[in-house]
């Protein structure tokens, strides 16, 4: 009876499965339109799968193994089922290769099975209780059914008892593993994860590379920014249903652990709810703090602050990427996050706090903190710098940026003047003509505004010779890095490269252009800055500079690409949304775990923040300080070394 019953079930299963992918693809093609890879996505999606996912998954190396065998066992799998017990091809290789997988499959059942019995408090409940004992009901059942096809049992043993039970298991594992990865279920991101990997909106992100700049936005557009579900790009909502609510983003989210009403996780299942239509009355994982769960509902066309998610969630976030780092399935919350901030923005004027007062001085005087622009320059009023205006062009160009404003950030600025002047290099600053780079403004949904500051910037830069900008600010040397190319007229990209200051002065120590002294202070820790880390990799220069000057820093627990965020991007002390704690005050405390001294930083937003923190606690300097310190005076000043001149040194 089994043999005959097999092949119904499975041709069902597979019809049922079909018209619920149908229905679900529907769903993602409500959204905007987006140009993809098409097929050449699909052919690159098994080693996205197999390689690009699985090296994130690989950091819970249990998870990890576990994840191949279930997965992989699956796969193979359903791949034999269909030939053995779909088909009919009698083979007993087959049926044993068949046994094989389903063992695998089995075992990485087990391993779920006893995860789900005291899970972390990240992973969602409910529904995913069930999905180890689905992994098990559909292996063990396909297990003893294919006994007779490989030749261990003879046909037909074990009764109709047996038989009935056998069936039950297979549609208890069909209905979980094959009808609910299109209809919805556990095993939904199975489905909508491979067709995500296949049409990522940042396919840069696979084979090793990185993409992190926002995409810009179309300011001629009828509708600025994301206001509906439907406003979205297609495959962001095909990404949003690829998730598989493990919460490795809430454990890492900031805003999160301060008890600001954000959690990552619970965000993308919310634009799931929204795309799809309902309440979230069976979301199953720790809600928004402060919010209850059951009270939000949405559909494709409704506004989404307007009872699916509270603007002071969207406001909470600080773009620090920990959760886009930690995604197994590689969705891109940020971005998310930022094209509904600016829709609020752009067409509701609806930025919270003291976000419009800053929009405004960034329109008005091209700072955010509404100083006169002609004040840039007053810091270095002593320094003697060359001005481009008046030498047309240099080897370097430092970008100084909007700590030129801020008397501790000019600390920062001077300290790494002398660096310059130590190492005899060539370099000269905008001064007047430098404008903000526009980072708070498209952080804060407002692209307009950071678009006609890129736009300004760019056409001042295309004035001017140079090899190289240098900055001390990191979100600058992003906006500079990744986000301005997009903005340049076609056929006129930079042909300059740009470099954070704590990488150039590593290339100068290499170089061997400083004479430094070893360090004499106490234990030393360094706080990875997000948008120098995170957004552009750089984790070892800094860690090779403080090597140069003796250090050899106390790693944090939270360090490296898991590095906590300080608080003080996208925003955040801006919009300033009211948390349990302040993420400042925790990112403190990881540094006092240390022991530490002295909190090293490279970052003047970092600065700012942890110096916030409330006393005693170790001492903040940036890098360039430190260094600054240990420069053995020369006895005669050094020239400006033209570029000809200067050793050659390696671009980061």
């Amino acid at each position: 009876m089994l043999d005959r019953l097999l092949p119904v079930l499975l041709g069902a299963a597979l019809l049922l499965a079909l018209v619920g992918a149908l229905r679900r693809i529907r769903l993602w093609r409500a959204g905007q339109p987006e140009k993809t890879a098409g097929l050449a996505g699909l052919m690159a999606m098994p080693r996205r799968y197999l390689v690009d996912l699985h090296h994130v998954v690989a950091r819970d190396k249990v998870m990890s193994n576990t994840h191949v065998a279930t997965a992989g066992g699956f796969v193979l799998s359903m791949a034999l089922i269909l030939a053995v017990h779909l088909f009919g091809i009698h083979s007993r290789w087959l049926a044993a290769a068949l046994l094989g997988s389903l063992a695998l499959m089995l075992v990485g059942a087990l391993f779920v099975w006893r995860r789900r019995r005291n899970p972390p408090a990240r992973l969602s409940k409910g529904p995913w209780m069930w999905l180890p004992k689905s992994l098990l009901a559909f292996a063990a059942s396909f297990f003893i059914a294919t006994l007779p096809a490989a030749g261990i049992l003879p046909q037909g043993s074990g009764g109709w008892l047996l038989a009935a039970v056998l069936v039950a298991g297979i549609v208890w594992g069909l209905g979980e593993l094959v009808f609910g990865m299109a209809w919805g279920g556990p095993m939904k991101h199975a489905f909508a994860g491979a067709l995500h990997l296949a049409f990522h909106r940042r396919p840069e992100r696979f084979g090793g590379g990185r993409s992190t700049g926002l995409k810009a936005v179309d300011l001629d557009a009828p509708k600025l920014g994301v206001e509906k579900p439907v406003d979205f790009k297609w495959n962001q909502l095909l990404g949003f249903d690829a998730c598989v609510q493990c919460g490795r983003c809430e454990a890492m989210c900031p805003a999160f652990a301060a008890g600001q009403p954000l959690n990552p996780k619970k965000l993308i299942q919310d634009m799931v709810v929204g795309l799809a239509g309902g309440s979230d009355a069976r979301f199953a994982g720790s809600p928004y703090p402060g919010i209850e769960v059951g009270n939000a509902t949405g559909s494709p066309h409704q506004p989404i602050t307007e009872g699916l998610v509270s603007p002071e969630t969207l406001w909470s976030c600080t773009t620090c990427r920990a959760c886009v780092e930690e995604c197994p399935m590689m969705i891109e919350h940020v971005d998310a996050i930022v094209d509904m901030r600016r829709f609020l923005t752009l067409e509701k004027g609806a930025t919270p706090n003291k976000g419009a007062e800053v929009l405004d001085n960034l329109i008005a005087t091209d700072n955010p903190n509404g100083f006169n622009p002609r004040s840039r320059t007053h810091w270095a009023a002593d320094q003697n710098l060359r001005v481009m205006k008046e030498v047309g062009q240099a080897d370097v160009l430092f970008w100084v940026s909007d700590g030129a404003f801020d008397m501790r950030s000019q600390r920062i600025l001077r300290a790494f003047v002398k660096i310059l002047k130590a190492a005899g290099v060539d370099f000269a600053i905008l001064g007047d003509e430098e404008l903000d780079s526009g980072d708070v403004a498209r952080r804060l949904g407002d692209d307009a505004t950071f678009q006609r500051l890129a736009r300004r910037n760019i056409a001042t830069l295309g004035k001017y010779r140079f090899n190289r900008i240098v900055t001390t600010d990191p979100h600058a040397f992003h906006c500079l890095r990744n986000e301005y190319p997009d903005l340049y007229p076609e056929g006129a990209e930079p042909d300059y490269d740009v470099l954070h200051h704590t990488t150039f002065i590593n290339e100068l120590v290499k170089a061997q252009l400083l004479n430094l002294n070893d360090y004499k202070g106490g234990s030393v820790t360094w706080h990875d800055p997000c948008y120098l880390g995170r957004y552009n990799g750089e984790y070892e220069a800094p860690r090779e500079l403080l090597a140069e000057l003796g250090i050899q820093p106390v790693e944090m627990e939270r360090s490296g690409f898991r590095s906590r965020c300080c608080g003080g991007g996208g925003g955040a002390p801006i919009t300033d949304i009211p948390g349990e704690r302040r993420i400042a005050d925790m990112r403190m405390e990881d540094v006092r775990a240390t022991g530490a001294e002295v909190v090293a930083v490279g970052c003047q937003q970092c600065t700012a923040m942890l110096e916030g923190v409330v006393e005693p606690r170790p001492e903040v300097k940036d890098i360039a300080e430190l260094v600054a310190e240990a420069l053995v005076e020369p006895t005669v000043p050094q020239p400006a070394r033209r570029k000809s001149e200067q050793p050659a040194m390696e671009v980061a």
